[in-house]
């Protein structure tokens, strides 16, 4: 890549951090930019700075949120006896769009000791002194991808969440509406074979 000015370089440098922008779609990120009024610059600096200065984690649920506790937390419409672990704040969003009406419980990621991700590193610790405080709690949904860290984070809830007979629960698995047959990989078959149900 031929050199730039710094000013330019750095701003590609800093663009390639965000996940999927590579050297060249950052490249023209940075010239898109440059094509714009002065003020939209300044509004993008200003919302990077809010979302840095403005936006904590829930005290509660560990998810992203202006002020001690979130709306969801605080939402007294909501079912107290289920919580909904997720591995990311992004996961609420979707679980919730699907008419999920419990409660919710960030852990930062999934179980990955290859990475150094160890139960210590995430929020599960939290997560069971939520469970002492909050009696009503009847059932924990381990909501995480079918993927080998959701599994073995699963497999390491289930066991604490049942020495403490507390209702473990995960997502259902299987084939998609709508999907054809020949394009299902042999995990997903697998799983509605196993999860079929008489008709």
């Amino acid at each position: 890549m031929r050199e730039y000015p710094r000013p330019i370089q750095n701003l590609v440098t800093l663009f390639t951090y965000l996940p999927g922008v590579g050297p060249k779609t950052a490249l023209r990120y940075v010239f898109y930019l440059l094509k714009q009024p002065k003020g939209t610059i300044e509004s993008m600096s200003r919302a990077l700075h809010e979302l840095q200065q403005a936006v904590t984690s829930c005290s509660t649920c560990k998810t992203y949120t202006t002020q001690e506790i979130c709306e969801i937390c605080l939402d007294s419409k909501r079912d107290k006896t289920m919580i909904c672990a997720v591995a990311h704040p992004r996961d609420i969003g979707t679980i919730d769009s699907a008419g999920f009406r419990g409660r919710y419980h960030v852990l930062g990621g999934t179980l990955s000791p290859i990475e150094g991700i160890t139960p210590d590193t995430l929020e599960i610790n939290s997560l069971f002194q939520r469970l002492t405080n909050e009696p009503a709690v009847s059932e924990v949904v381990l909501a995480f991808n079918p993927d080998i860290e959701g599994e073995a984070t699963i497999m390491y809830l289930s066991k604490l969440l049942k020495a403490r007979n507390i209702k473990a629960s995960r997502l259902a698995r299987g084939l998609p509406a709508g999907s054809d047959l020949e394009f299902a990989d042999e995990v997903t078959l697998g799983d509605a074979l196993h999860r079929r149900w008489e008709v």
